[in-house]
C-alpha cells in the first residue's frame, strides 16, 4: 500500500510539476501514463481504495498539495504572512496582491490543477463503486471518505474563485463560487446518506486507510462549513451540531510525507513567516495581550522576531482537517445571522473562555466572555475571533469577503483564471478586477 501511494503521488506531482512548468492548455484529462491503467486502478475494491488513498497524498503532500497552497495564498493575501525572500517569485506575486497575480502564477495554476486531479479521481471512485463493491458496508467506506476530498477540492477552489467548473471534462461550464460551496454540500449529503444506510465496516478502516480523519464528524464539520459559505445557515447549523468537539480529526505525516508548511516554510525560513503580533488584524480586532492563542501559532525569535508555531513545528506533526473552534463558531455565526444574538453570544463565548486543557488540539483563549448587544457587534466579535482561533488555516479570505471587511485589508479578494485553463475553455469567465 506505502509503496503503491508514494509511486501515485510521485507520478501526480511529477505531471502537475510539469503543467506548471510548460503552462500548457488543459482538457482536464488526468491519466497517468506513467501509473496504473484505468481497468487496473478500477479492477477490484482494494484498488479503488489504492486511488482513494491517493486523493489523500495529493491533498496534503509537498508544494503542489493543497495544503500548502490555499495556506500560503490565504495567508499572503490576507496579510498574515510576508515573503522571505523575494525570490519565491510566485509567493511574492500573492505578497504583493493586485495585478501583480499572473495568470500563470504556480501557486494559482497548481491550486487550480490539483484540485481538478482530485475531482476527476473521486468522480472515478464515485461512479465505480457500485459496480466493483459488493460489499455495501465498505462501499460506504470507499464513497465517505473519497467524498471528503472531493468537497475539499470543491469548497477550495470555491474560496479562490468567483467562478468554478461545474465538473471536469471538456470546455465545461461554469458556476458561482456560492454554487460551489452548495455542490460541495452535495457530495456530502450524498456521502452521509450512504454511511447512514449502510455503517462503514467490511474492513474498510485503518492500515489500507491512513490513520487521522474521523471520517463522519468530517462530513458533518465540512457540511457545516461549506454551507455557512453558501449562506444556508439552518443547514450549517444543524451540520455544527453533529460534530463531536472531542474527537480529533487530522492529516497525518511521516518521515516519508511531511508537515508541507514545516519542511517548506518553517524549517527553510526562506519562504514566508508572520508578520508581527497583529495576526494581520486591523486596530480594535486584535488578539488581547492575555490571549492564550497568540503564543500558541506565533513564536518569538532574535530573527526573524516572529515565526510561525502552531500546526507546523515538526516534520511530522498532523495538521487538523478542522478545528473545534472553527464548528463553535460557525455555530455562533449562523445564530447571528439567523438574528438570534443571545445564542450566538453563548457560542461565542464557548470559544473566547475556552482553556487549552479542554480543546482536542490545545488551541484556547482563555479570556474573559464577550460582550454584545447588537447583531452587528456580534458578527465583528465573531469574525475577530475566527481570525485568531483559525489563524494560517486558509480560511481568512473568505472570513474577509463574507463578513464585508474593506478591501483594503487584503491584497486581492479573488484569483484570475489560469492560462491553463482560459487557453482550452471558452466558457473561462472574465478575470475579477481585484
Amino acid at each position: 500500500m506505502k509503496r503503491y501511494i508514494n509511486k501515485y503521488n510521485s507520478s501526480i506531482i511529477a505531471a502537475a510539476a510539469l503543467l506548471l512548468l510548460t503552462v500548457t492548455s488543459c482538457k482536464k484529462d488526468y491519466t497517468d501514463p506513467s501509473g496504473p491503467s484505468t481497468d487496473q486502478a478500477f479492477s477490484s475494491p482494494l484498488a479503488l481504495t489504492d486511488v482513494a488513498v491517493g486523493l489523500q497524498n495529493v491533498y496534503t503532500a509537498n508544494r503542489t498539495g493543497l495544503i500548502y497552497t490555499s495556506i500560503a495564498a490565504g495567508s499572503l493575501l490576507t496579510g498574515e504572512t510576508y515573503v522571505v525572500n523575494a525570490g519565491n517569485t510566485d509567493e511574492n506575486q500573492l505578497y504583493l496582491g493586485g495585478t501583480s497575480v499572473q495568470n500563470t502564477n504556480t501557486v494559482v495554476t497548481g491550486m487550480w490543477t490539483v484540485a481538478n486531479k482530485i475531482i476527476y479521481d473521486a468522480n472515478k471512485v464515485l461512479n465505480s463503486v457500485d459496480s466493483i463493491v459488493v460489499d455495501k458496508n465498505y462501499a460506504s467506506g470507499v464513497i465517505a471518505y473519497t467524498s471528503i476530498f472531493k468537497a475539499l477540492a470543491v469548497g477550495n477552489m470555491a474560496m479562490f474563485w468567483d467562478h468554478v467548473p461545474d465538473t471536469v471534462g471538456s470546455n465545461v461550464a461554469f458556476i458561482t463560487s456560492a454554487e460551489g460551496y452548495t455542490k460541495a454540500v452535495q457530495v456530502i449529503d450524498k456521502a452521509l446518506n450512504a454511511i447512514s444506510a449502510n455503517a462503514i465496516g467490511g474492513g474498510f478502516a485503518s492500515p489500507i486507510v491512513p490513520a487521522g480523519i474521523n471520517i463522519q464528524n468530517t462530513l458533518y464539520a465540512l457540511k457545516a462549513r461549506y454551507a455557512l459559505f453558501a449562506g444556508d445557515y439552518a443547514n450549517a447549523l444543524a451540520a455544527a451540531n453533529q460534530v463531536n468537539l472531542s474527537v480529533a480529526s487530522t492529516f497525518n505525516y511521516n518521515s516519508l510525507t511531511t508537515n508541507p508548511i514545516f519542511t517548506l516554510v518553517t524549517s527553510s525560513n526562506n519562504i514566508y513567516q508572520v508578520v508581527d503580533s497583529t495576526m494581520s488584524l486591523p486596530a480594535g480586532l486584535q488578539p488581547d495581550a492575555a490571549d492564550k492563542r497568540y503564543p500558541f501559532y506565533v513564536t518569538i525569535s532574535a530573527s526573524p522576531r516572529f515565526r510561525v508555531k502552531g500546526f507546523y513545528t515538526t516534520t511530522t506533526q498532523a495538521i487538523p482537517v478542522y478545528l473545534p473552534g472553527e464548528i463553535t463558531l460557525i455555530k455562533a455565526e449562523c445564530y447571528a445571522r439567523l438574528h438570534d444574538v443571545t445564542n450566538g453570544l453563548i457560542e461565542l463565548n464557548k470559544v473566547v473562555t475556552k482553556t487549552a486543557a479542554n480543546d482536542a488540539f490545545g488551541v484556547g483563549a482563555a479570556l474573559p466572555a464577550e460582550v454584545a448587544l447588537t447583531e452587528a457587534e456580534l458578527l465583528t466579535l465573531i469574525y475577530k475571533h475566527r481570525r485568531i482561533e483559525l489563524f494560517m488555516a486558509g480560511l481568512a479570505l473568505e472570513d474577509e469577503r463574507r463578513f464585508g471587511r474593506p478591501v483594503t485589508e487584503r491584497k486581492r479578494t479573488y484569483f484570475p483564471f489560469p492560462f491553463v485553463e482560459r487557453n482550452d475553455n471558452t466558457n473561462t469567465p472574465d478575470d475579477p478586477a481585484y
